[in-house]
């Protein structure tokens, strides 16, 4: 049915949408006021919503009269840090949106007599990427079987912090610039005595009912430093506050051959891979030395330059003052980083010697990270890609937290496309556990902009890509792919309805007009001419195809036709297009441009009698950029456009096609050629695009590494068929060998693959922890069930499988 028949229906559909948002909306931030033995937040009445950047400690005393299990509920407005019986015990929140909290909860064993919880509350005053600005408040409560146990607080507001010094860059919050002299000292110890403190008042919150939170608890992971430079160091003019980034750059590292007098020392270190957390070091100092920490993930002119790009003035860095002795110093705010310094500045009075004696007690690093050392595992025997497939899971690795990130040092934002394409892909391959892709998923629903557009930016500041909103509904269903998790189809059905229904008033029967909401199809994306973006009609053509089977799963017929109509009209216009470019000459298929070939091609929208002319034109394309190219346009910011560009992320959608039209051994080339430029002068994760002046660790770079484990070990989970249930598409180029390791569904196994080439065929051996079935054997009609161990030898065909 033409689109343009669907209006009354859409209206009506728009309608039912519109009371959907707004029931779903009311029912959380309108909920009725909390009973007394249900989730009560508190907040410390000396810190008032406008001491923006202010911090607040808290204190709770409570008595067990025997050793048992306790559960401690936490979560906070704004970054806290927690700490039990003077012991660290969790950092957050875990980014959520106001209406939908959700709580972390700990499980403790602990013995009969007095527990205390500490805890430092960070009343930020702002929006940044993770949370939105909300009244202030602290959630800690503590049950045992079941049973609230009462706990007594006492709170204050934390002296010594200097408000507003600078932000971090305009998706973070502030640096921390504290004088400890003023900080009461030890207050998160069990002996400390808070009896002049405060006693807490019940905080004024919107928030929607609270849940507990349906991931796992980020972790943190303890790393030994040593440094890799270190000198003394002496300070340039200027007023301590004026430009604290400029100021830290500006120090002379180098001072002796000078003349100058010393003021202090420094040390630089190197994390080996980018990594989200915060240095701890001990230090003994006399009173009043000042240390600073900077962060950076790669070295300006050989130092840290504690600066992020983006966003306006920035100011990535740490201020303190020593209170005098052996004292800890180490941030409450976690940040991306490979490489720091440290700066201690400690001049003495009179001048003789340089520096007041500066002693390094301990020097370590705390890492936050959701996943340890990876499951999967993959190699082939070619060193290069091998090295290539661990990369793409160190940045996987590093850019996951409490969500997954696009970046851990520039803005740690939950980036919907980035997240659920290619991160969910190298989640998929390396790790069991996948609920930070579901929570991102919903998530991105519960941020809906009013038309029901899902958000492609959430849950702090609030973005909306049409494009992304369009690929939401496919990681919907991969995600049940991956997992079987039917619940996420269930859950969030009604808000993809309502998703669909934001497009229509840019859709014509010639196409989806520009103007839902930013279509950002790749960074240099050069669009085609006329009104009609192609790539981007052909993202919205996937989402009403993922639309079709979603309702199918679900046994809703009548929208399965609906979605199907759509899907065709919109295929219709493509397959036009692409037909009227061809028919101008050997030009058609530069004029119709490397993404929408590459997008066609995938979503088998080019005839048949066109593939070769595609894929030789997708390659031409490629070897035609940097870095195959070393002379070809470089992608050196945001704003530009160019048709002779390629990038690693838009690999994930061109490569597939490409692989599975017999042509791994080009993308193996690939791989060698521009991931392997990407790991040169000693970089340990991946650039955001291929150029060196943008990020230094994205994991929308990776997708080599899935599509290394999903081709050429073979196999591809496919839940949707049922528990356990994969389909063989084994691609292997002219590999000789490779073997690996795959996750099975949730943790729940592994599945070991190892294959070799021989004269007679493919020797292929399948070892799993638990049954499986495989799907699409070549020569077997039927499913195999593979119990515990299944050999095979593969012969080459004509077909799919072929190479």
């Amino acid at each position: 049915m033409a689109v343009r028949e669907r209006v009354g229906e859409w209206v009506a559909t728009r309608s039912a949408c519109w009371l959907f948002l707004l029931f779903a909306t009311i029912s959380s931030v309108m909920a009725p006021p909390l009973a007394a033995d249900t989730e009560m937040p508190m907040w410390c009445k000396d810190v008032t919503l406008d001491d923006k950047d202010s911090y607040a400690g808290f204190r709770g005393s409570f008595e067990l009269t025997e050793t048992t299990d306790v559960e401690i509920r936490i979560l906070g407005a704004a970054w806290y840090m927690t700490w039990l019986d003077g012991e660290y015990l969790t950092e957050g929140p875990p980014r959520f949106p106001i209406a939908h909290p959700e709580y972390e909860v700990i499980k403790r064993r602990l013995g009969a007599g007095t527990h205390r919880i500490a805890a430092q509350v960070h009343h930020i005053g702002l929006t940044t990427r993770m949370m939105a600005d909300m009244p202030p408040f602290y959630y800690c409560e503590l049950y045992v079987v079941g049973r609230k146990i009462p706990v007594t607080w006492r709170c204050t507001k934390l002296p010594g912090y200097a408000s507003r010094v600078r932000r971090i860059n305009s998706s973070f919050g502030w640096v921390e610039w504290c004088d400890t002299r003023d900080l009461p000292a030890d207050w998160k110890s069990n002996e400390f005595d808070d009896s002049q403190w405060s006693e807490p008042i019940p905080a004024t919150t919107r928030l929607g009912p609270m849940k507990p939170l349906q991931t796992g608890s980020v972790q943190r992971f303890t790393i030994p430093l040593k440094p890799i430079a270190e000198g003394k160091l002496v300070e340039m003019y200027g007023y301590e506050r004026d430009d604290p980034p400029a100021r830290f750059f500006l120090r002379d590292l180098d001072p002796d051959p000078k003349g100058l007098p010393v003021q202090g020392v420094w040390r630089r270190y190197d994390l080996g891979v980018s990594r989200l957390g915060r240095p701890r070091f001990v230090l003994d100092l006399p009173r009043g030395a000042v240390v600073e920490f900077g962060y950076c993930d790669y070295l300006s002119h050989g130092r840290v330059a504690p600066y992020i790009t983006l966003g306006g003035l920035c100011c990535n860095l740490d201020h303190y003052v020593a209170r005098g002795g052996v004292q800890e110093f180490t941030p409450i705010t976690s940040k991306g980083m490979r490489f720091f310094e440290v700066h201690v500045i400690a001049p003495t009075e009179s001048g003789l010697p340089d520096i007041a004696p500066i002693r390094f007690v301990e020097e370590q690093f705390y890492e936050r990270c959701y996943y340890g050392a990876p499951e999967g595992s993959f190699s082939c025997g070619d060193p290069l890609l091998d090295k290539i497939w661990r990369t793409g899971v160190a940045t996987y690795r590093a850019c996951a937290e409490d969500a997954m990130l696009d970046t851990p040092t520039r803005e740690r934002g939950q980036w919907t496309g980035d997240i659920i394409s290619v991160g969910m892909e190298i989640g998929g391959v390396s790790y069991a556990d996948l609920r930070l892709f579901r929570r991102s998923l919903v998530q991105s629903a519960y941020c809906a902009r009013k038309d029901g557009l899902v958000a492609g930016l959430c849950p702090g500041e609030c973005g909306y890509l049409s494009t992304y909103s369009a690929q939401w509904i496919t990681g919907c269903l991969r995600y049940y792919e991956l997992t079987g998790d039917r619940s996420v189809l269930e859950e969030m059905y009604p808000y993809a309805i309502c998703n669909i229904a934001a497009y229509r008033p840019c859709l014509t029967p010639d196409g989806l007009l520009d103007g839902t909401a930013w279509a950002f199809v790749d960074w240099g994306y050069d669009r085609n001419a006329g009104p009609i973006d192609m790539a981007y009609n052909m993202h919205y053509l996937a989402g009403l195809r993922a639309m079709v089977q979603w309702s199918t799963i679900l046994g809703q017929s009548l929208d399965r036709g609906k979605y199907s109509d759509m899907a065709d009209s919109i295929e219709t216009v493509v397959r036009s297009w692409i037909k009227t470019m061809l028919a101008g000459g050997k030009d058609g298929w530069k004029e119709i441009g490397y993404h929408s070939a590459a997008l066609a091609l995938g979503l088998g929208l080019v005839d048949v009698a066109h593939v070769d002319d595609c894929i030789a034109f997708i390659k031409r394309h490629i070897l035609s950029c940097f870095p195959n190219n070393p002379d070809a346009p470089r992608l050196s910011d945001p704003g530009v456009a160019n048709k002779q560009i390629i990038t690693p992320y838009f690999a994930h959608y061109a490569f597939p096609p490409l692989i599975e039209h017999g042509q791994m051994d080009f993308v193996l080339d690939q791989y060698r050629k521009c991931w392997g430029w990407a790991l040169e002068d000693g970089r340990t994760t991946w650039l955001e695009v291929f150029d060196t002046r943008w990020g230094y660790c994205h994991e929308w770079s990776g997708c080599p590494t899935w599509q290394l484990s999903r081709y050429v070990l073979g196999l591809q989970p496919r839940y949707d068929l049922g528990v356990d249930h994969f389909t063989m598409n084994l691609q292997p180029g002219s590999l000789p060998k490779a073997e690996g390791s795959i996750p099975i569904g949730m943790g729940k196994g592994m599945v070991h693959v190892k294959w070799t080439r021989e004269r007679d065929g493919i020797h292929y051996r399948i070892e799993t922890d638990r049954p499986i079935y495989v799907h699409g054997i070549p020569g077997a009609g039927e499913p195999v069930l593979v119990e515990k161990e299944w050999d095979r030898v593969i012969r080459p065909s004509n077909g799919r499988h072929a190479q």
